[in-house]
């Protein structure tokens, strides 16, 4: 296995220490609402959380990101790490992409593998989103940046399966059901995206603003807000 497999391993495990599990990107209200309290109901969610809203703007934006630091293209880099910070439609998912940028960061600036010019970027970018340093990282670790995107559709599903588990009464056998069905929806997300053309970048995610909002004010939440 070569060293850019490793890093991809590394970036998609649920150890890096970016508190990803930390949010639920509104899913947690959308259970307390009743829109999702079935299995098949949490899939028709997450399927059109992949192909309706993060296959058409978020995650060619991240491939964007990745492909701009593989070939070192520093401003261009800027200008899409502001246009990510500025998509952030919620209070709730901008501190989600300030917070788990920041903790990427400070990973990435104690590690060897970040070459200057990186490091340089990050230290001018004090409020680094997840986008930017997510980047960075693969970057870093040699990961070509479509593979740097499926990390980041995987690390996704996966924690949006943490938050079904204890939101729900959805156990661990019947969350890798889950994922066999939601698979093929993945790689075409991931397909979408990477064909997606800047001109045609965006979404209108709606129900996920609308519960990302109420989850702001929530009154009992397991998840960050």
């Amino acid at each position: 296995m070569n060293g850019a497999a490793w890093g991809l391993l590394r970036l998609a495990s649920p150890q890096l220490p970016i508190g990803g599990y930390s949010y639920s990107q509104g899913l947690e209200m959308a259970v307390e609402q009743g829109l999702v309290a079935t299995a098949e109901q949490a899939a028709a969610w997450l399927e059109d959380q992949l192909l309706l809203n993060l296959a058409r703007f978020e995650a060619p934006l991240l491939l964007a990101h990745c492909e701009a630091a593989a070939r070192e293209d520093w401003p261009a880099l800027a200008e899409l790490a502001e246009r990510h910070r500025a998509s952030r439609e919620t209070r709730e998912l901008q501190l989600e992409s300030r917070q788990m940028g920041y903790s990427l960061g400070q990973l990435l600036d104690g590690l060897p593998e970040l070459d200057a010019p990186a490091r340089a970027l990050l230290a001018r970018t004090p409020e680094s989103g997840l986008a930017l340093t997510w980047a960075l990282a693969a970057r870093a670790w040699q990961i070509p940046p479509r593979e740097a995107l499926s990390a980041w559709f995987w690390g996704w599903l996966e924690n949006q399966l943490a938050v079904l588990m204890k939101t729900l009464p959805l156990g661990q056998q019947a969350a890798q059901r889950l994922t066999s069905a939601l698979l093929p929806s993945l790689d075409q997300a991931a397909r979408i995206a990477t064909d997606r053309a800047p001109e045609d970048w965006g979404s209108l995610p709606f129900g996920l603003v609308l519960a990302s909002m109420g989850h702001e004010r929530q009154y009992s939440r397991l998840f960050r807000s």
